[in-house]
């Protein structure tokens, strides 16, 4: 019998609890899953950030520490946590992403808002150009900025990809390092941002970055509220540098009532849906990484705790 510890927050348990042994029961694992295992007793740890547990030092059988979340920035910094983490990613969180970020990249390449929101019976002809005639770039291409990057290209948008290391993906004109992060903003028309949150990336997007796009550039972030320098955003917005920011994600959650964001014109706030956790995919993986440390198998997904991610 192998005991999974889910440490989460308590909305989790009624998911989880059905789908997870039932999953690893297809993979010939037998698991006997609580709240309340003694910690001396725990071989892994289902995980997503609470209160219930910060202290992963009594834990001195587990095997791994399981993430529910696609991010690991809010765990990965803690100095008790001497266990392999991995983190989180499954078809359920990579697909949500794609559909998310292609929908908006298409509302603006499209100029949809200007006909939802003005209805005023003025017959104004603007053609929308073409997808290859629109420039995209995306910040980050791990699994999600990956996906959303082939779904784009394919769309015939000309897209470029920047990550810390170049990476090289069929239709996607892939740039890396510090020193290609210029080229790439300075084409971004549409600009998506999918990196980590890490010591490197916090306020990425900042003034002297955000002078680097087009005029009139949109800037959609469905990542981590930290890479973008919000002072600098709003000023950008000010000054037309930016057209219009889509933004899911913020450094404080919920978005507080009285931020600028919520009054702005050109700013459009979505509360961190742009990609969630779905149990049934996410039980799959989470059973199959327990296989595979059952097995003496490395983990998916294991987190680079130098790296952050």
């Amino acid at each position: 019998m192998i005991n999974v510890l889910l440490s989460a927050p308590s909305s989790y348990w009624d998911a989880y609890a059905p789908l997870l042994p039932e999953a690893c029961a297809k993979l010939g694992q037998k698991i006997d899953l609580r709240q309340d295992h003694a910690p001396e007793d725990v071989d892994y740890i289902v995980y997503a950030p609470n209160r219930a547990l910060t202290n992963f030092s009594r834990f001195t059988r587990c095997k791994a520490v399981l993430s529910l979340w696609a991010g690991v920035e809010t765990i990965a910094p803690n100095a008790t946590l001497t266990q392999p983490l991995a983190r989180l990613v499954d078809t359920g969180l990579t697909q949500g992403m794609v559909e998310w970020v292609t929908g908006h990249v298409l509302r603006h390449h499209l100029g949809m808002d200007r006909h939802i929101n003005n209805q005023s019976r003025a017959w104004t002809h603007i053609v929308p150009p073409l997808a290859s005639e629109r420039k995209v770039t995306i910040l980050g291409l791990g699994e999600l900025g990956s996906a959303c990057a082939r779904s784009l290209a394919a769309l015939g948008f000309e897209v470029t990809g920047w990550s810390q290391s170049r990476k090289e993906i069929v239709g996607v004109r892939c740039l890396g390092g510090s020193e290609e992060l210029p080229l790439a903003l300075g084409t971004a028309e549409i600009l998506v941002l999918l990196l980590p949150l890490t010591a490197q990336t916090e306020n990425l997007l900042d003034q002297e970055r955000l002078a680097l796009l087009p005029q009139g550039a949109t800037v959609i972030n469905p990542g981590r509220g930290g890479l973008i320098d919000d002072a600098a955003l709003l000023a950008a917005l000010e000054n037309g540098r930016v057209g219009h920011a889509t933004l899911d994600v913020f450094r404080i959650e919920p978005l507080p009532q009285d931020h600028p964001y919520w009054s702005h014109p050109n700013v459009t706030v979505t509360p961190h849906i742009a990609s969630a956790t779905r149990p049934v995919t996410a039980a799959a993986h989470i059973a199959e990484n327990i296989r595979r440390g059952e097995a003496g198998l490395p983990l998916l997904n294991l987190v680079d705790r130098a790296r952050g991610y």
